[in-house]
């Protein structure tokens, strides 16, 4: 595994992950997908959201 952020997110694709948010919130779900900016998508076991890359603080497994 590569030290770069996007390389990270690229082993952690269908993955269990834990994001914590600016505000406290945290979001777990499957990572299902990201883009260039970080924005991901986690699809959780009732919906599926989309981050906004700016939002995020960090990405726990």
């Amino acid at each position: 595994m590569s030290g770069r952020p996007l390389d990270i997110l690229e082993d952690t694709l269908e993955e269990s992950v834990t994001v914590s948010l600016k505000g406290g919130e945290t979001i777990t779900g499957v990572l299902e997908g990201y883009d260039q900016h970080m924005n991901l998508v986690v699809a959780g076991a009732e919906d599926t959201t989309v981050i906004r890359g700016d939002n995020v603080v960090s990405i726990e497994l």
